[in-house]
């Protein structure tokens, strides 16, 4: 997804398609990638620096290892899908990316609320730059609850459901952030949101943000794109999103 830096940055950038067409296949992409880190828009996954990769050491210094090292043992012959998210560092890593992609490594303390937080490994991380984190997401897998409590990072249990409203949480956000989304479709896959729930949901986000904040959404539209239809898209255009593959970020999330 494209992202807003702050600090007075170019919100948008256009390309001269008559200097772009004379480069080599090659050349015009790295242009392309130069101008958007000029413009400050990055997609998530495929720009991190490499002090992003340093900077892991770091934050597993914060962890306690023991009790790191007893979860893993633990879960360590699970059949469970879940028991992936017991290799921390490969989470961590894989988030680490995406706090870079975000600018959150170097902005200012923001208030951020993660969507379906998982394992808090987004929010373990982000914390370690000064921001006031809380996640929510279902209380299913103990697991998830034992590296959040590992990391230290609060969750409220909630279940997102079509229309119905994020429960209070007595405070505005400088960013609300969703992950891979689950919450848009029903366990079987077949129901899936469509503009009305997408509607009701962005203008109850809207809510809880501040009047600068920013939604960033990474929504898993499964193998055949099926959970995320063309008509989803055009409505987070409307509201002012800036789309690229399954990433949606809305520097301001304009009201319905």
């Amino acid at each position: 997804a494209a992202i807003e830096r702050d600090h007075g940055r170019a919100a948008c950038h256009r390309f001269d398609h008559h200097e772009t067409k004379r480069l080599r296949p090659v050349d015009r992409e790295q242009q392309r990638m130069r101008a958007r880190q000029k413009a400050g828009f990055l997609a998530v996954g495929d720009f991190a620096d490499e002090a992003g990769y340093k900077s892991l050491a770091a934050r597993l210094d914060k962890i306690d290892k023991e009790r790191l090292r007893e979860i893993q043992q633990h879960y360590a012959s699970s059949p469970e899908n879940y028991a992936k998210y017991a290799d921390v560092e490969r989470w961590l890593k894989r988030h680490i990316k995406k706090i870079q992609d975000l600018d959150l490594h170097r902005s200012p303390p923001k208030e951020i609320l993660d969507l379906g937080c998982g394992g808090g490994f987004f929010l373990f991380i982000v914390k370690q730059f000064g921001h006031s984190v809380i996640g929510l997401d279902i209380d299913e897998f103990p697991l998830l609850g034992e590296l959040l409590a590992l990391f230290s990072v609060p969750r409220k249990v909630w279940t997102i459901k079509p229309f119905e409203p994020l429960p209070n949480f007595e405070r505005k956000f400088d960013w609300i952030t969703a992950f891979s989304t689950r919450f848009n479709r029903d366990r079987e896959d077949r129901h899936v949101w469509g503009v009305k729930e997408w509607e009701f949901f962005l203008e109850d986000l809207a809510r809880h943000l501040q009047p600068d904040g920013k939604v960033f959404l990474e929504i898993n539209s499964g193998k055949t794109r099926s959970f995320y239809p063309e008509e989803v898209r055009e409505l987070f255009r409307r509201r002012g999103a800036i789309l690229e593959r399954d990433y949606v970020y809305f520097p301001q999330l304009r009201r319905g």
